[in-house]
């Protein structure tokens, strides 16, 4: 299974699972664009891919997924660089974890911009050209769309949603434009780092997820990698409308 040759656009490529994505598909040969807010950890991005494929054509582009006039420029530089687009990974997340009578609303916007409005913005822009290329579209949402969880309700609300189009638009997409999602559980990635909880309240979430993750650890980007980048390969080209669990068991 390769990507040889396929031009991939993943957004929150700067860190986590992201990243891990962009690098994995450069390393089978995908031409990879590099979408997020901030330039310094798209660098590093494209860095570690000139390490892990050195012939692997890379563009950084540094948008915000809350800005629809940058997403269209960002596509178009895209297109400008390398010809064609053949893959979609809305990778790009944020999370503001709180009880529903303290939650703050603009936290709830933030996270619909984030996980849904940008998404299906940057979806309709690329959709002419994944038409053409009979393209795939990979969401990177998670298991906390679909499993009930108290103080997380917003977050797991937009998650919901973006899982629910995922499977609506493979649908109406089809069979021109794949359209699927990767469900990752707990894994280690600097989203914890910004969940706007306390260093306690960070120290007990960590350990209830992994209390109640049957694999008994957290999993790593490179692990969720692998299958954004199998629903990317044409070799999954009967495989449309799948939520796919990459959780630990935590769904089971």
């Amino acid at each position: 299974m390769t990507l040889r040759d396929k031009a991939v656009l993943v957004t929150g490529a700067g860190t986590g699972i992201g990243r891990a994505v962009a690098v994995r598909a450069a390393r089978e040969g995908a031409r990879v664009a590099l979408l997020g807010r901030r330039r310094e950890l798209l660098d590093q991005t494209a860095a570690l891919i000139k390490g892990a494929a050195p012939d692997a054509p890379v563009l950084a582009c540094a948008s915000s997924l809350a800005e629809p006039d940058e997403l269209d420029d960002a596509v178009g530089d895209v297109l400008d660089a390398f010809g064609r687009l053949d893959g979609l990974v809305n990778n790009a997340g944020i999370a503001r974890f709180s009880p529903v009578e303290t939650a703050d609303p603009a936290d709830l916007q933030l996270m619909f911009d984030v996980h849904v409005k940008g998404p299906v913005h940057l979806l309709r822009t690329c959709l002419p050209e994944l038409r053409a290329r009979r393209g795939s579209v990979v969401n990177v949402t998670s298991v906390g769309g679909a499993l009930a969880t108290p103080h997380r309700s917003f977050y797991g609300a937009s998650k919901a949603a973006i899982n629910h189009l995922t499977r609506s638009l493979a649908i109406e997409l089809a069979p021109e434009v794949r359209v699927n999602a990767v469900l990752p559980g707990p894994v280690d990635t600097p989203i914890y780092d910004d969940l706007g909880l306390s260093d306690e309240a960070t120290g007990k979430l960590r350990e209830d997820l992994l209390a109640r993750t049957p694999m008994g650890r957290f999993g790593q980007s490179d692990e969720v990698a692998t299958w954004v980048c199998r629903l990317l390969d044409d070799e999954s080209g009967w495989v449309t409308g799948v939520l796919l669990p990459v959780d630990g068991g935590r769904c089971a």
